[in-house]
């Protein structure tokens, strides 16, 4: 069992690996220095099924209206063809030419998960035709099945649309249900949506250079279809997602240091629920929790938005007096100094600062005095 991926399976333990997503892999990015996130999900541990055996909360999930509204939504765009989104498509990317090749991958082998490689054979044979001019010139796919490789494993990712003009620049083109409003949509929402395109421009340049085709061929350039005002008018916008692609990229990368984080496990460490032939989960969680504690986690609350073990690890970095789990703002301001219990030590002069905190201890010491005056009321 030297392979990574016989490892990495012992890690995950009995149950099958949870595949990869673009959502998922974007939550690579908000957090890069968690070991144990990075860990998990390069094994396919279901976090969500971990976290219901611990009895945790979890984070919000959209709502059922939420889901139906933008599948709606979706479907609109889609409508006849695609037609609505030809259109848009030909006023944000400069389209001149009318004919536009456009085919739905739903229709081959269906929404089961076990039709994903088919979809993606189908996928990968119509960019190749329209990459090497076998085909019209302008295609649009509606669901394609992308595949990028994660910690050397395949995963496959399904974008909305990919989109192929003239001048021989595919674009990745997601429809998302969240508004602009008077030309301007929720940055945060915007970002996330970015970075999950981001996954998609790496898969597709994967598949390109599989063929000996230039990366460059995948446009840096991600076009977002959203409502206009509050509307259901769709209306699209061509955004530069090169840093979103520039991290994702360097942070699959990260994943290539999976032997060292293995190594720094105890011997036998596994996440394995052990579950019955019900798939009801047996094993222990004080078990569980002390093989969760051998792999170190980087607790910030953006956590609580996206991953499923957020609450698990607070309440550690809160037992533990980490300062990371008062913010990522007192994290920033304390650099240096992980332990709450430590900082407070310096503030009021009972621990004397190495040289490489002098500045800090300053600052901190500073702070105090400050509290006190304005608690005093002499500020």
């Amino acid at each position: 069992m030297n392979s990574l991926a016989a490892r990495l399976d012992a890690l995950r333990g009995s149950s099958p690996a949870a595949p990869h997503t673009a959502r998922t892999l974007a939550a690579l990015t908000t957090n890069p220095g968690c070991d144990r996130r990075a860990l998990m999900d390069a094994a396919g541990v279901d976090k969500d099924a971990l976290a219901a055996h611990l009895n945790l909360p979890r984070p919000l999930r959209p709502s059922t209206i939420a889901l139906d509204h933008g599948a709606a939504f979706e479907r609109r765009v889609t409508a006849q063809a695609g037609a609505e989104l030809v259109q848009l498509l030909r006023k944000t990317l400069n389209l001149t030419l009318p004919e536009v090749s456009y085919e739905d991958l739903n229709a081959v082998g269906g929404r089961e998960p076990s039709s994903l490689p088919l979809r993606h054979a189908r996928t990968r044979s119509l960019i190749l035709s329209a990459a090497h001019d076998r085909a019209p010139a302008r295609t649009l796919l509606n669901h394609p099945v992308l595949r990028l490789t994660v910690a050397g494993h395949p995963a496959y990712l399904e974008p909305d649309i990919v989109a192929f003009q003239n001048h021989g620049t595919f674009h990745i083109v997601e429809v998302k249900s969240f508004p602009v409003i008077d030309g301007q949509a929720d940055p945060t929402k915007v970002a996330a949506a970015l970075t999950q395109a981001a996954a998609y421009v790496l898969a597709l340049r994967e598949l390109l250079a599989d063929d000996g085709l230039p990366p460059e061929r995948v446009s840096n350039g991600v076009v977002l279809v959203n409502p206009r005002n509050f509307s259901h008018r769709p209306t699209a916008t061509l955004i530069d997602a090169v840093q979103q692609i520039k991290s994702l990229s360097r942070h699959l990368g990260r994943l290539r240091r999976l032997p060292d984080l293995l190594d720094q496990l105890p011997p036998g460490t596994t996440f394995d629920l052990a579950p019955d032939s019900e798939a009801n989960p047996t094993r222990p969680r004080e078990e569980l929790a002390t093989a969760l504690s051998a792999a170190r986690a980087h607790y910030i609350p953006g956590c609580l938005r996206h991953c499923d073990l957020a609450y698990y690890c607070r309440d550690e970095a809160r037992n533990q007096g980490r300062t990371e789990a008062l913010g990522t703002t007192v994290r920033d301001d304390v650099a240096g100094i992980e332990d709450i219990a430590m900082a407070l030590a310096l503030a009021d002069g009972h621990q004397h600062p190495s040289r490489d905190r002098a500045d800090i201890t300053h600052a901190l010491r500073h702070a105090q005095r400050v509290h006190a005056d304005f608690l005093a009321g002499t500020t």
